[in-house]
């Protein structure tokens, strides 16, 4: 297997690196971290589901890729999930999957692409962290939750080591402007030995 993108992944530095680089590996995303065992959609899609086992209650995939997350969040006991990903190639594979009731894209500078209130579930799976969205990130979408909303988003071993991000949840949680609802520390990509940690939020 061509691990090229794994590297560099760890390694991008600007939101437009991170487009271009995930335009180019669209084609071969799933089969590369499938073979690495990924296991961090389904355990954030069954930690959500585990605070909000409400079938009919539309969850956004915030940075679905190629719709990995929405299958799990299906597979969970979702029947309404909405996918938003800054990156075309991806969207198109995520499309094909048929498990989104809408996809839409946004320019990756964009500050504030979500609508407030619009969902009480939003979900970021592998998508904030080194090599993808910055802490920040964090912020955004639980500013977009109304009060009593949930997040459900994942820091794998990278972001983990990476004190600006942990620093940030613990920001939310220390103000009292979160409450943690979940967090576990567990498989990410057994394939290269990498874990993760699943969380779920609630917005107080």
């Amino acid at each position: 297997m061509n691990d090229k993108f794994f590297q560099s992944t760890y390694e991008l530095e600007t939101p437009e690196d991170t487009q271009e680089h995930y335009q180019k590996w669209a084609a071969t995303y799933e089969d590369e971290v499938a073979a690495q065992g990924y296991a961090t959609p389904g355990r954030v899609a069954e930690a959500l589901w585990s605070q909000m086992p409400q079938s009919d209650t539309p969850v956004l995939d915030y940075g679905c890729g190629t719709g990995l997350s929405g299958v799990a969040l299906r597979t969970a006991g979702f029947d309404v999930v909405d996918g938003m990903d800054p990156t075309p190639n991806m969207l198109e594979v995520a499309a094909a999957k048929a498990v989104y009731r809408d996809l839409s894209s946004f320019e990756i500078t964009d500050p504030e692409p979500l609508k407030q209130d619009a969902y009480r579930a939003i979900t970021a799976i592998g998508v904030i962290g080194t090599g993808a969205a910055p802490p920040e990130t964090l912020d955004l979408l639980m500013k977009a939750l109304p009060k009593g909303g949930v997040l459900a988003f994942s820091f794998n071993d990278h972001t983990l080591a990476d004190h600006t991000y942990t620093c940030r949840l613990n920001d939310w949680l220390d103000m009292g402007a979160a409450r943690l609802l979940f967090r576990e520390h567990g498989p990410h990509l057994p394939g290269m030995d990498l874990k993760s940690d699943v969380y779920v939020l609630e917005k107080t």
